[in-house]
């Protein structure tokens, strides 16, 4: 991971900005997407795929990163536009105005993954890039406790679901608290139809 970014660098090459995204695959609340730029001589061998560290060390390496980084920013994309233009295309999007929002342009976007976007500069998808590349990593890191305090935020609105813990992703419990109690506002109504279709349910019950 150290030396992946830096051999994108070149004469024309001065900025590498990495992207990702976190809450692809919860049943509620937003995706959220960072991008981050590093100065080519910052390293931190604690920074990983941000689902392989623990939520402190995350929170640590938050304040890590945007303090060190030349540039970075986050994009949240709600649950209501995951709905009307599907997930992919939302994660997309958020990579996409994280990285028009940094102060720095850069001349190459790490993407993770293998879908990528349209951009003024080089677009490179990288898979399993968050475990291979330190700027996906960062972006991972910065995406993931962003959106983990949404969740918590919205865990004491809506206490039913578990979200203090789940984060909305469709665990047993979540799935079991959306079947008795009906779905709210925050849940994407296209990830939970298949749920209550497979209960034999014909309607989906939104409260707010």
């Amino acid at each position: 991971m150290k030396n992946f970014d830096k051999k994108y660098l070149s004469a024309k090459v001065k900025y590498i900005a990495g992207t990702d995204e976190a809450g692809r695959g919860p049943l509620a609340g937003p995706v959220v997407a960072a991008a981050v730029i590093f100065p080519h001589d910052f390293y931190d061998d604690r920074i990983n795929d941000s689902k392989k560290l623990s939520a402190s060390l995350r929170e640590e390496l938050y304040g890590v990163i945007r303090k060190n980084a030349l540039a970075y920013a986050y994009t949240i994309i709600s649950q209501n536009k995951i709905d009307q233009i599907n997930i992919l295309k939302a994660s997309l999007l958020a990579m996409k105005r994280s990285v028009e929002k940094l102060k720095v342009q850069p001349q190459i976007i790490l993407v993770d993954g293998n879908k990528s976007f349209s951009y003024d500069a080089e677009v490179i998808t990288v898979v399993k890039g968050d475990s291979k590349s330190l700027s996906i990593a960062s972006a991972s890191i910065i995406a993931k406790v962003v959106r983990d305090k949404i969740m918590l935020k919205l865990a004491k609105e809506y206490p039913y679901y578990g979200w203090e813990t789940n984060k909305g992703y469709p665990t047993k419990e979540h799935i079991e608290a959306v079947l008795k109690y009906g779905a709210c506002k925050i849940h994407r109504k296209t990830f939970l139809a298949k749920i209550f279709e497979r209960a034999n349910q014909t309607e989906l019950t939104f409260n707010d």
